[in-house]
């Protein structure tokens, strides 16, 4: 692939992985705690809490974008507090990894929730009467049995993260070596003379990462529910 793609499209690939990655793991944590609240938690806001996870699917992506920008651009709320700190986001990739991980949020979040109601109460508390604590019964008996849908969850927003465009272009613009993942990638070789090799080059890639990360997602979760089952 290396020798196939020029330099400029290698660096969009090797960013695009890189912002997926850090976005996937950044917001697992989150994403499990938003699903478990929304599989088996009762409680006043669960309504605005499922709304506002789904948000994103709703909203047009360079809304989503627009928003950020002004939250995290240097004089914004939050980009004001951040910036001292050394952290920033806007025009960065770590902008693009943000951008990513919450226009990717709802598809990790709706499989996890998923394979959480479908973990059978009983289990939980039989294991709860035996003394376990509620972290207790999460490790070792929600979590296993709803790992099929978790990894698929990852996966899935993986997918989905290496193709943001709308979001992330309107928050961190198109910098090469910065913020240009594939998909900011393949519109800036479309708007160059003579870049339509380079645009399909990546528009296979994009199809090969995406059904490559779909196929091994249904493999993953299938292992593990034929080894949760034995």
């Amino acid at each position: 692939m290396i020798d196939w793609l020029g330099p400029e499209e290698w660096q969009a690939v090797r960013l695009s992985l890189k912002v997926s990655a850090t976005a996937v793991a950044a917001s697992l944590p989150l994403g499990l705690l938003c699903a478990l609240a929304l599989a088996k938690g009762r409680f006043p806001g669960r309504q605005l809490l499922n709304g506002l996870v789904h948000l994103p699917l709703i909203l047009p992506p360079v809304v989503t974008g627009y928003l950020l920008l002004v939250a995290f651009s240097r004089q914004g709320p939050l980009g004001s507090v951040l910036e001292p700190l050394g952290i920033s986001f806007a025009f960065r990739w770590t902008g693009a990894a943000l951008a990513a991980a919450i226009m990717a949020f709802p598809l990790m979040v709706r499989p996890m929730r998923l394979a959480f109601e479908a973990v059978p109460p009983a289990l939980e508390q039989a294991a709860a009467t035996l003394g376990a604590s509620r972290l207790r019964v999460f490790a070792t008996v929600t979590l296993p049995l709803a790992l099929p849908g978790v990894v698929a969850g990852a996966i899935l927003a993986f997918a989905k993260a290496m193709g943001e465009f709308g979001a992330t272009i309107t928050f961190v613009s198109n910098i090469p070596g910065e913020t240009r993942t594939v998909p900011t990638a393949i519109y800036a070789f479309l708007q160059m003379p003579g870049g339509e090799g380079a645009a399909l080059r990546l528009v296979a890639v994009s199809v090969v990462l995406a059904m490559g990360a779909l196929l091994v997602s249904e493999w993953l979760s299938r292992r593990i529910a034929r080894r949760v089952a034995a």
